[in-house]
């Protein structure tokens, strides 16, 4: 069965850095799309990047100019380089990959604050 994994979250100050990872198992095919989301407490599910297999991108307005998603086919994973983080960005972030269906990560949380 198709398993996605996330690392690199953790409690950040505002202005800082972090880099989340996704790896893929379970599966030999490729994504149409690969990405992040994210959900605060309180709120709905949001698109914060994706990345899509013709290496097109798509972001969040908020996070344009400071985060960049990446993926490796090959590895199978996927990669956001959080950079300027404000403490708007503190939420879980999950792991999406789109082939015909979503499978979804557990999350990693992100906090940023001082």
């Amino acid at each position: 069965q198709v398993r996605l994994v996330e690392s690199g979250g953790g409690l950040v100050q505002p202005g800082g850095s972090l880099r989340l990872s996704c790896a893929v198992s379970g599966t030999s095919f490729t994504f149409s799309a690969m990405g992040w989301y994210r959900q605060a407490p309180g709120k709905e599910r949001e698109l914060v990047a994706r990345i899509w297999n013709d290496g097109s991108t798509d972001y969040q307005d908020a996070v344009k100019g400071r985060f960049t998603v990446s993926r490796d086919n090959a590895k199978k994973t996927v990669d956001l380089q959080m950079n300027n983080l404000k403490p708007d960005d503190t939420a879980d972030y999950l792991c999406n990959a789109h082939r015909f269906i979503d499978y979804w990560g557990q999350g990693t949380q992100v906090t940023v604050s001082s």
